[in-house]
């Protein structure tokens, strides 16, 4: 039996103003999310782009090339449903922060990590008012509760959308600072990008490049930009658009 595709059916894509947000109009029919619910979004450039994604399709509809459409999906079908233990799963990267883990050798590595990750620290002790503790290796070290307790405050305040973008930001960087520092605007989505990946990157320079690790990881930097963008579509911090 052949898989079953959706068919393009509509000729136009509108957005509409209604209450709670804007809405995405095929034709005369309001888009829903896959569980049926109404897909309203809280600003009108993300209705845009969302309509924008639904007017691109060709006959069959390829959920693949409508990732505002999909991220909307999980802030209204996933995120607004479990958002306590979503701030709770976000908030578990700082007790295991990227950042907090150092290699103690070689050398060369242990200075690029302090020199990349050590101002994003101090700024989330300074700014955030959340220090954490640096350790060698990859054993976990209790981190200060109070800091946690921060951490769990600051991602408690963001919507179902922001919060979206920042599940994919920190889970996929593996840091809950690098993703509130690219939510707060203190560094660019590319920075934080190239941030995390300075372990990786070390390793391919001292082993040479692997074709399968460098599909794996231009898949992951194509998710955290556009976790980046769907940030600023939602309304996020004005400074990401200059990332």
């Amino acid at each position: 039996m052949s898989e079953w595709k959706a068919h393009r059916f509509w000729t136009s894509a509108s957005v509409e103003t209604v209450e709670g947000g804007y809405t995405v109009h095929l034709d005369t029919r309001a888009v829903k999310t896959p569980l049926k619910a109404p897909l309203i979004v809280p600003t009108q450039t993300m209705a845009e782009a969302i309509a924008a994604e639904w007017m691109a399709q060709a006959e069959e509809i390829n959920p693949l090339t409508m990732p505002v459409t999909r991220s909307a999906n999980a802030a209204i079908d996933k995120v607004s449903a479990q958002k306590p233990e979503v701030v709770a799963m976000l908030t578990a990267y700082a007790e295991t922060d990227l950042l907090c883990h150092r290699a103690d050798h070689p050398q060369e590595l242990a200075t690029r990590q302090e020199v990349g990750w050590r101002p994003v620290l101090d700024w989330a002790a300074s700014e955030l008012n959340a220090p954490l503790i640096v350790t060698i290796g990859v054993l976990p070290v209790p981190q200060p509760q109070d800091s946690l307790d921060r951490v769990h405050q600051l991602l408690s305040q963001f919507d179902n959308f922001s919060l979206t973008a920042l599940h994919d930001l920190i889970s996929i960087s593996g840091s809950a600072l690098l993703g509130l520092a690219v939510a707060k605007g203190q560094f660019s989505p590319q920075e934080a990008w190239n941030l995390s990946r300075i372990d990786e990157n070390f390793q391919a320079e001292l082993w040479g490049e692997d074709e399968e690790a460098l599909d794996v990881a231009a898949k992951k930097k194509d998710a955290f930009l556009h976790a980046a963008h769907f940030y600023r579509l939602a309304g996020g911090h004005e400074a990401l658009g200059a990332g």
